[in-house]
């Protein structure tokens, strides 16, 4: 996985580059999503994996799954099929997305909460965040009637756990260390 991550980040990259250039980001997304989920599938993740079949139809396979008209997404999935990087295809739409959040200043916070928030309570939480991350916020709730009470907050690789689970948890480490 940490190989195609990294194989990954450059075609993200370039894609991201290329999209925002030619203000097409919306378009790359939803083409990106698509092939994502065509290689994740298992039929054709094995039609892929087939060295009987050529290049040229390993890339005609997954680009039948886009729509007509746009030949720089075509010619980005003839790249990755003559460098046999479709299988990176997952790694290469998350990091696309990621470089698009941060180029839209917008972040996905997910927000778990030991009982289901009403919407003044999302509203307070979504400002706090904006102000404190200075981007856009986009919440997502989730209930957990495990966390006993509070919220953990997830936002990319930052998790802030102020859940009562979590501080008995914390504490209970603290005892026994």
């Amino acid at each position: 996985m940490a190989e195609l991550l990294t194989v990954a980040r450059p075609y993200a990259k370039a894609a991201f580059e290329y999209a925002r250039d030619h203000e097409a980001l919306d378009n790359w997304s939803n083409a990106l999503a698509s092939l994502s989920l065509a290689v994740t599938d298992s039929d054709v993740h094995r039609l892929l994996g087939n060295p009987k079949l050529a290049t040229e139809q390993k890339a005609e396979l997954l680009a039948s799954v886009l729509p007509d008209g746009d030949d720089a997404i075509r010619r980005f999935l003839d790249t990755l099929a003559g460098e046999g990087r479709l299988n990176a295809l997952p790694y290469i739409a998350d990091q696309f997305e990621r470089l698009r959040a941060e180029y839209e200043e917008r972040v996905e916070v997910t927000v778990i909460s030991a009982y289901k928030l009403d919407s003044k309570q999302k509203t307070k939480l979504s400002n706090a965040l904006k102000k404190r991350l200075n981007r856009k916020i986009s919440i997502t709730t989730q209930v957990d009637k495990t966390l006993i009470g509070g919220v953990i907050l997830r936002a990319g690789d930052t998790v802030i756990d102020g859940s009562v689970r979590g501080r008995l948890n914390r504490l209970s480490e603290a005892l026994t260390a």
